[in-house]
């Protein structure tokens, strides 16, 4: 075998190797929208979009603690600066604000869009260079998804979709962000420090937010609090950004184009939502454009 096949196993491997890592953590975020519908419940949205950044990120300091992971560079910090603001802000204030009033299955096809914005994103942050027909197959997939929130919202748009738009964007940010440092270092200390540096202020807003009501809020919207907490804002970021750096941003972002439909099927056991032919038929489409997405994605310098 010449070094140019072995060269390209070893792309392949890396790539689908990327992929499945990544989707382990789609798995772990599609359950945000419907958790955080049974939250706000019994919660304020933003004490729980502040409070759940403070917990995983006290948690996540007692992991740096644990591990003596090195403090960050000053570049490095700036980009911490972004990550946090995308994945420990953005996306947990706006998401848990629209779910007050917008359905998680709605919301879960909204954030449809985030595959193309993430390689949008990725595409003019770092210039990964996609081929053309990766491109068609991402505009297609993402005029499915919005199709089927058109048709699902009577032709048109509300401020709940604004708000789950602007969630979606700023994760996408944080995404790619975290997705490239942790290509030079430990992604579980990537999400685990962009945590730790929002932590004061994160801390401060909980205990200003915070109720007294909230203490017999009840089992069920607790667990939903830690699930938000520990999993979604912390875990699943250990395998998102693990996928990320070994797969490539503009890839591995392609498998984002499940989650609206796992977050239909989680709506539907958490929450009793339907899940009509529509919902399945969509589901096969997009699952379809993630297929073709992965067979079309050349790198140029590849070619």
């Amino acid at each position: 075998m010449s070094s140019l096949e072995q060269y390209t196993k070893a792309l392949v491997n890396n790539e689908s190797k990327g992929m499945l890592i990544g989707f382990i953590g789609i798995l772990i975020f599609s359950l945000t929208l419907p958790v955080s519908k049974i939250a706000v419940l019994s919660f304020d949205p933003y004490f729980i979009a502040f409070g759940r950044a403070a917990l995983a990120g006290l948690v996540a300091l007692a992991y740096l603690t644990y591990k003596e992971e090195a403090i960050p560079s000053r570049v490095d910090f700036v980009k911490f600066i972004v990550i946090s603001l995308g994945v420990v802000f953005g996306f947990p204030i706006f998401t848990t604000v629209a779910m007050t009033q917008g359905s998680s299955s709605h919301g879960a096809v909204i954030l449809g869009m985030m595959p193309l914005a993430t390689t949008v994103i990725g595409v003019i942050r770092f210039k990964e260079r996609p081929s053309l027909g990766f491109w068609l197959v991402s505009l297609l997939g993402a005029a499915i998804v919005m199709t089927y929130a058109l048709m699902k919202n009577a032709g048109g748009f509300t401020h709940v979709d604004i708000l789950l738009v602007l969630g979606g964007i700023s994760a996408c940010i944080g995404y790619v962000e975290g997705g490239e440092l942790s290509r030079k270092m430990n992604p579980r200390a990537v999400i685990s420090w962009a945590l730790v540096i929002s932590l004061p202020i994160n801390l401060v807003m909980t205990y200003y937010l915070f109720d007294g009501t909230y203490i017999s809020a009840g089992s069920t919207a607790w667990l939903s609090f830690v699930y938000l907490s520990l999993f979604p804002m912390f875990l699943g970021f250990f395998f998102w950004y693990e996928g990320l750096a070994i797969g490539g941003i503009a890839r591995v972002s392609q498998v984002q184009l499940i989650q609206p439909f796992c977050t239909l099927l989680a709506a539907s056991v958490l929450l009793g939502d339907s899940l009509t032919w529509m919902n399945l038929l969509f589901a096969v489409l997009v699952v379809s454009t993630v297929i073709l997405g992965k067979k079309m994605l050349v790198k140029r310098g590849h070619q």
